[in-house]
């Protein structure tokens, strides 16, 4: 990367999208598949310490994202006018997501951790179950966004 500040705006802005969308994906695919086979308190335990650490990551991806994203933007493309539709799009896009990811923080896993924490397991499992369904949305936006990044500059 040397020293070109764009470059390296680039690739922290890959890697933060990729840590988020791609663990997005394991979540789902994967690891909500393979943690069915788990009594319910032993699921729960699972997503609290995964979703708890999970989380930091992607507040960082939250953070750096939009910062990457606008610098590239303002110091490399010459501004807002200087970008096509499919830049439009993402910023749309990101944004969305980053709205979802801070409600589900704030809300469901928020209370989920606690009912966890006080042992009210079937309650705990329901907000487990509402994240969920926020984070299959997010994967979705998630997924849009970076095919929009790969094949938009060719619309």
């Amino acid at each position: 990367m040397g020293e070109n500040p764009l470059a390296i705006a680039i690739a922290l802005h890959l890697l933060c999208a990729v840590i988020w969308i791609g663990g997005m994906f394991f979540a789902i695919l994967v690891l909500r598949p393979a943690a069915e086979s788990l009594e319910l308190d032993q699921r729960v335990t699972l997503w609290a310490g995964v979703l708890g650490r999970f989380f930091v990551w992607v507040w960082g991806a939250v953070l750096l994202l939009p910062v990457t994203g606008y610098w590239m933007v303002w110091r490399g493309f010459g501004g807002l006018d200087g970008v096509g539709l499919h830049v439009h799009i993402m910023q749309g896009l990101g944004w969305s997501m980053i709205g979802l990811f801070a409600w589900v923080f704030c809300g469901p896993f928020r209370h989920m951790r606690r009912m966890h924490r006080q042992l009210l397991i079937p309650e705990a499992g329901l907000y487990i179950l509402r994240i969920r369904i926020v984070v299959i949305l997010n994967l979705v936006l998630g997924l849009l966004l970076v095919l929009t990044a790969a094949a938009g500059r060719y619309w």
